[in-house]
């Protein structure tokens, strides 16, 4: 069993869950994760949110703390979706961080895909250290929704990637990491969230 029990988002007449994690700087109560949720439970998604760990303990504490290191990630992830109920078809993913877990999961796990909300593809200002081993062979759908602009990974560095057909990437105009454009671009990070909410919906619905 985990410590903290996960957070439903329950739609009315769910099609689908989306067991959805956290990014590595707030939790799954942060307006961003909450904000994703709530529109994807009115899509007929239910919306399962967890927090790891160190960001439990962080909240209880009241202090900050670094994420743990990806093996302890990966075992807490893997436990919370051994308690789900696998009677809907189940899809992982997340933000940032959590995103990039739930792909690293997803080929052993019995997810028919996942999403990643603003790939870590490398370090800001490091693109020589990159994190796309393992989507260069991802053998199962992956929709990665990518601001354009994102210091982890831009349009421009993700073009260069080979990364397997079973890989789409979308992006959101000027978007940066949280999909914010700047204010001269005419775009707004409303349309943008409610832009993410209905793709992640649409993949999901094409791929059960």
């Amino acid at each position: 069993m985990i410590d903290q029990q996960p957070l439903l988002n329950k739609a009315t007449n769910p099609i689908a869950t989306f067991v959805f994690a956290h990014g590595a700087g707030a939790g799954q109560n942060s307006d961003f994760m909450q904000l994703m949720a709530e529109g994807l439970a009115k899509h007929n998604i239910n919306v399962v949110r967890f927090n790891f760990a160190y960001m439990q303990l962080a909240e209880d504490l009241g202090k900050r703390r670094p994420p743990d290191r990806a093996e302890k990630l990966l075992l807490h992830f893997k436990t919370v979706l051994s308690e789900i109920d696998d009677r809907l078809p189940i899809f992982i993913g997340g933000k940032s961080m959590g995103g990039r877990m739930a792909s690293m999961l997803l080929q052993e796990s019995s997810a028919l895909g996942c999403i990643c909300m603003g790939y870590p593809f490398h370090p800001p200002g490091k693109p020589e250290k990159l994190r796309t081993e393992h989507l260069l062979v991802m053998n199962k759908p992956v929709l990665i929704l990518q601001g354009e602009r994102d210091t982890f990974g831009t349009r421009e560095d993700i073009g260069s990637y080979n990364l397997s057909s079973q890989v789409q990437v979308s992006y959101l105009a000027d978007g940066d990491h949280s999909f914010k454009p700047r204010k001269a671009s005419g775009f707004k990070l409303d349309d943008h969230l409610n832009l993410a909410v209905s793709q992640t919906a649409e993949f999901i619905k094409s791929h059960i």
